[in-house]
């Protein structure tokens, strides 16, 4: 459980702001401003590691206080959820793209410095990290489709959406790490018979 809330932790000002924004723009200010806020305090040491979900969660907040509670544009408030869920998607498909996901960024403060570099490590930290990436587009998706008016669901059918989203991937996480702990005690235990 413990690995769970570790987990969860990077995620705060998203989860924040899924519980905070509401439909007024005076809430998604103080969403903003808040998450703003959550992104320094919590993400504190992940910055100073240049973690980049920490560092696109700060850039996002900020981007969004100068331009939505600063710059007053009304059009980005409306389409909030959307332009959220997206860039929370898009940072994670980022970290996969530059060969350094997120996973492994916080992986590597649990493991010996000797198996960062671990191709079974690494393959692990990519499968969860597109298993995150795939379940944040499915929130931006949802989101489009909530906009688009395709398909006529209750407000709350899509928080729900991105909520379940968010637990799922920390769930998965916290099980396909003991898996591949498990495969590689296995492994290890094979080459030494």
């Amino acid at each position: 459980m413990k690995e769970f809330f570790k987990l969860i932790l990077g995620f705060i000002p998203w989860l924040l702001f899924m519980f905070i924004a509401g439909h007024s723009l005076f809430r998604l200010e103080v969403a903003i401003l808040i998450c703003l806020a959550a992104s320094i305090i919590f993400g504190l040491r992940d910055l100073r590691e240049r973690f980049i979900l920490q560092w696109g969660s700060l850039i996002f907040f900020a981007s969004c206080a100068l331009l939505v509670n600063g710059l007053k544009i009304i059009w980005l408030a409306d389409n909030m959820d959307i332009l959220a869920n997206s860039v929370l998607a898009g940072i994670v498909w980022f970290s996969i793209a530059v060969k350094k996901p997120f996973t492994l960024q916080y992986a590597r403060r649990e493991l010996p410095k000797n198996l960062w570099n671990d191709v079974y490590v690494v393959r692990t930290c990519i499968d969860i990290a597109i298993v995150w990436a795939c379940l944040m587009t499915v929130s931006a998706v949802m989101s489009f489709i909530k906009h688009s008016h395709f398909i006529q669901l209750p407000h709350w059918v899509y928080f729900y959406i991105s909520i379940i989203s968010m637990v799922f991937g920390a769930g998965f996480t916290v099980w396909y790490k003991k898996r591949a702990r498990r495969q590689g005690a296995a492994r290890l235990q094979s080459m030494s018979s």
